[in-house]
């Protein structure tokens, strides 16, 4: 018994450097460290005044047709998620609808998550998400290629991912940074078409009918979001969204 807890300690140990040595593995890339430099103190004291903590955990929410996105910070001892900051999208690529092939430039429409922290990019910073999922892969079909490389950076030009100005991408990847290295394996980024209120459903559809069937299986999701603030469970089954 004395040898399993022993062990057990080390392996917490071993997890807590694991998550420790994630941001210093990132800071020493030097658009990292400016970015820690320029940004990080001051968004400390927010944080700090709104309670999250020095441990929290993050979501990102955008918004196509608004322009927007979101980033919902909550510490660890909290349930609920709030709004930390908006950003603005500083530039666009296709129109309302889901991405369903390489090449159409349309930015995905789903539920994803970080799956790529890139210190390097040639669009100063980036971060990747995990498209296609299983839902965009059916859709997609087994002739076609459905892309891929769908990220949030910086730089202003965009064939299909959400662009933000430099000096935002700054902010929203020493957010990132900081919640992988709290223990938080997967950001959550939700890319919605528009805020699915029921009244921009209606507006929307009426521009874009044949999108009526794939949106109504994401709008679960955002009110659910919407309502409690809090992580949703999400699956993704024969090709569509189910909240659990």
């Amino acid at each position: 018994m004395k040898l399993f807890c022993l062990s057990f300690l080390l392996f917490l140990s071993l997890m807590a450097n694991a998550q420790n040595n994630f941001k210093a593995s990132q800071i020493k890339f030097e658009r990292v460290e400016n970015a820690y430099q320029e940004k990080w103190e001051t968004l400390q004291k927010f944080i700090k005044s709104a309670g999250y903590g020095k441990e929290f955990s993050m979501v990102i929410n955008a918004y196509k047709a608004e322009g927007k996105l979101e980033i919902w910070l909550k510490s660890k001892a909290d349930k609920n998620y709030s709004l930390f900051r908006t950003y603005d999208f500083c530039a666009h690529s296709g129109m309302l609808g889901p991405k369903v092939i390489e090449g159409d430039k349309q930015t995905p429409e789903g539920f994803y998550y970080i799956n790529v922290f890139n210190p390097m990019s040639s669009f100063h910073l980036s971060l990747g998400v995990n498209y296609p999922n299983s839902v965009d892969l059916a859709r997609t079909g087994k002739d076609r290629k459905p892309g891929g490389e769908i990220y949030i950076h910086g730089n202003c030009v965009t064939v299909g991912c959400i662009p933000l100005t430099d000096d935002k991408i700054k902010e929203v990847y020493v957010l990132a940074v900081e919640a992988k290295n709290s223990g938080q394996e997967k950001i959550p980024v939700n890319i919605y078409p528009f805020k699915m209120t029921d009244g921009n459903m209606k507006k929307y559809t009426k521009e874009f009918p044949a999108q009526l069937s794939f949106w109504k299986s994401l709008q679960p999701g955002y009110l659910a979001f919407e309502k409690n603030k809090s992580a949703v469970n999400i699956k993704e089954v024969k090709g569509k969204y189910v909240v659990k």
